[in-house]
């Protein structure tokens, strides 16, 4: 008997499917919450020491600058390896189990949810721009909005694949080991991680709480369709790198302001979840054509 046929049930669904002792969990909570602070804490320290020690900023300035966004990525990048060595070593489970199942992952469907998600993205910040017009006097391009795009496109898809391979790939299995029967398990893994990582974005605006909640939802829902990370790390990176592109482009040539207060957000978030339901819908087809072509092969 493998690690595989020990640890992994492949004939369950994807994100109920490791087995591991009531403990793991909590430890692995533990780990991407601790690892998500302290990482941050860190890396934002090394940039403050460099940007108000080094450059003169004004230490009250809490824009994102390229530094500061470069540095917060690579904290949550972190949290990938981590997150799957501890997974490791709590429950012996192959590290591959949390990012696809009973089929090694694939880059081409990757390629193609992430250009199909690409046009989707377009099409809601259209409709996000119509329904609530971003300043036009807001936009401007200067080095710091070039430096700015250049590292979101570099380091945000990496960011997001992190939160997925943490939150959907790790955490949503190693709760729903707790329940044995398989829906049961889904419900627990995916509503206790969608919860977890809605809180740590630390918003106290309710339309952003809920756009999160949306967000872990849709994309465990989506890993759950596609046995796997793939279509869901393609959602998730083209959602964030949206958002902060466009953030960078209408920053008045500064950094990106990121407000997270009550207030600052309203009810064309719910454009957001309706893109969110719409790439479960798009997921549920094709991988449903997917299995059907398998099945006449």
């Amino acid at each position: 008997m493998t690690a595989l046929d020990r640890f992994v049930d492949v004939s369950r669904p994807f994100g109920a499917h490791i087995a591991m002792r009531w403990w793991a969990p909590l430890l692995l909570t533990l780990l991407v919450v601790g690892a998500t602070y302290i990482l941050q804490l860190l890396f934002l320290s090394a940039a403050a020491i460099v940007e108000v020690g080094l450059w003169g900023k004004d230490p009250n300035d809490a824009t994102l600058t390229p530094l500061t966004y470069l540095a917060t990525n690579f904290a949550i990048i972190l949290i990938a390896p981590l997150s799957l060595l501890a997974l490791r070593v709590t429950s012996k489970a192959p590290w591959r189990s949390a990012i696809a199942l009973d089929r090694k992952f694939s880059w081409r469907r990757l390629s193609s949810y992430t250009a199909l998600f690409a046009g989707l993205m377009v099409v809601l910040n259209l409709l996000i721009h119509l329904v609530e017009p971003s300043p036009g006097s807001a936009f401007a391009i200067t080095g710091t909005t070039v430096a700015l795009v250049i590292i979101v496109l570099l380091t945000t898809p990496l960011q997001a694949a992190a939160e997925e391979i943490a939150f959907r790939g790790v955490l949503t299995a190693s709760y729903a080991a707790w329940i044995r029967a398989a829906r049961p398990a889904l419900v627990v893994g995916i509503g206790l991680s969608t919860v977890l990582f809605a809180l740590l974005h630390t918003s106290s605006d309710p339309w952003m709480l809920l756009n999160y909640l949306g967000l872990g939802a849709s994309t465990a829902l989506i890993a759950l369709i596609g046995r796997g990370l793939e279509a869901s790390i393609a959602f998730h990176a083209m959602n964030n790198v949206f958002a902060m592109v466009i953030g960078s482009l209408f920053a008045y040539g500064g950094g990106i302001s990121q407000d997270r207060s009550a207030g600052a957000a309203g009810p064309y978030m719910l454009l957001s979840l309706l893109a969110q339901a719409v790439a479960v819908l798009l997921v549920w087809r094709i991988e449903k054509r997917r299995a059907t072509a398998a099945m006449e092969d």
